[in-house]
């Protein structure tokens, strides 16, 4: 099958490595997508146990598409509608991408639903109703390039929610997000791991879920099983072997959140409970300048305001100063990644970064910066 994943930018190269090690085939990155093959198992498999791409993409038609005519009658002749879709099953359609005469993805997904409706009532004298929120089918409608690929979803929302964060900080960063974030620093749970201002705890929880091998997928109900050619013989095969998967590390070493918003701690250990690590994660509610580092070496991971969506950026110079200070003081031999997006505030960290990655976090521009404190 061919298939794409759809990821945040600058998260690619490593989401096409995870891919990889789950057995997709003829990999290709692009910006924010990746394309790839793969069998059924690989894509129960990568529902199941991918940590960085937020949706999975299965094409089941491409066609030319030079306006809404040709859209119309393509979708009709796309599949066979006998088997892909009851009219006792609900549906959604998702449009992206532009064509002749299909400027507005509204108006495009219109002309989609009638295509199929229509044919329904054609064919057995009722329709299929249309589910936005819950359907049992969801369609998606690619432009570009005068071609039209006709795709379906493997799930019916992004697999960013992985339903331990019911609880959340004023501004998360998605799951899927700090994982890839994590990957990044290639932190093998040798090392101490702190993040000094926690927020939700996203990516300590992100990073000891990837270490102890706890599938991402598991309470997920997948959209895929309404398809004509579920195997589920295979889909329980998966789901074992994912139930099974072994840590890549069994002795962890101190994980510490620190958060200074009682609230926040409180909901970021809720959260850890929910992911079922309290055993390995320990959220502490106070100021980082007061918290002791753990002894030894390790990382210091944070996502700090930019000033953006969240923080009054007059004031948040004075942060930056302080975590600056409290590095070289507390952390000599440490490692520090932190996530920017305002590139005025992390010079008031007092520190030059060894290496730097552009990504994005959802429509911000940021810096997944690494520095070596001395």
């Amino acid at each position: 099958m061919k298939l794409v994943a759809s990821i945040s930018q600058g998260l690619e190269k490593e989401g096409a490595k995870e891919l990889i090690e789950l057995g997709a085939k003829s990999v290709q990155a692009s910006r924010r997508h990746i394309l790839f093959d793969g069998d059924m198992a690989c894509l129960y498999r990568i529902h199941l146990r991918a940590r960085l791409s937020f949706r999975f993409l299965r094409e089941i038609s491409r066609f030319s598409c030079h306006g809404p005519n040709e859209l119309y009658s393509g979708i009709q002749r796309s599949i066979d509608w006998e088997n892909w879709l009851q009219p006792k099953q609900s549906f959604r359609v998702h449009v992206t991408g532009f064509g002749e005469g299909l400027s507005h993805t509204h108006f495009t997904a219109l002309q989609v639903k009638n295509a199929i409706i229509d044919l329904q009532r054609e064919r057995w004298g009722f329709r299929s109703s249309i589910d936005l929120s819950n359907p049992d089918i969801c369609f998606h409608l690619h432009l570009a390039n005068s071609t039209a690929v006709f795709s379906v979803d493997g799930s019916n929302s992004s697999l960013h929610k992985r339903g331990y964060r019911p609880a959340v900080g004023i501004a998360p960063i998605k799951e899927t997000l700090a994982a890839g974030l994590m990957r990044m620093t290639e932190w093998d749970g040798t090392n101490n791991l702190v993040d000094p201002l926690c927020g939700s705890g996203t990516f300590l929880i992100e990073a000891v879920s990837m270490l102890r091998g706890i599938a991402s997928g598991m309470d997920r109900q997948f959209l895929f099983r309404n398809w004509p050619d579920f195997d589920s013989s295979l889909w329980d095969q998966e789901l074992k072997m994912a139930q099974k998967m072994k840590p890549l590390n069994n002795k962890l070493p101190k994980i510490i959140g620190c958060e200074v918003d009682k609230v926040i701690a409180n909901s970021a250990r809720d959260n850890v409970v929910k992911a079922g690590l309290e055993k390995y994660i320990e959220i502490i509610n106070c100021p980082f300048q007061e918290f002791e580092l753990p002894s030894g070496v390790g990382l210091l991971i944070c996502n700090p305001p930019y000033g953006k969506r969240i923080g009054d950026e007059d004031e948040l110079p004075n942060l930056y100063k302080q975590l600056g200070k409290y590095c070289k003081k507390q952390a000599s031999g440490w490692d520090l990644w932190l996530l920017n997006g305002n590139p005025k505030l992390s010079k008031y960290l007092g520190m030059k970064a060894s290496r730097r990655f552009q990504v994005n976090n959802g429509s911000l521009d940021c810096r997944w910066l690494n520095y070596k404190i001395k």
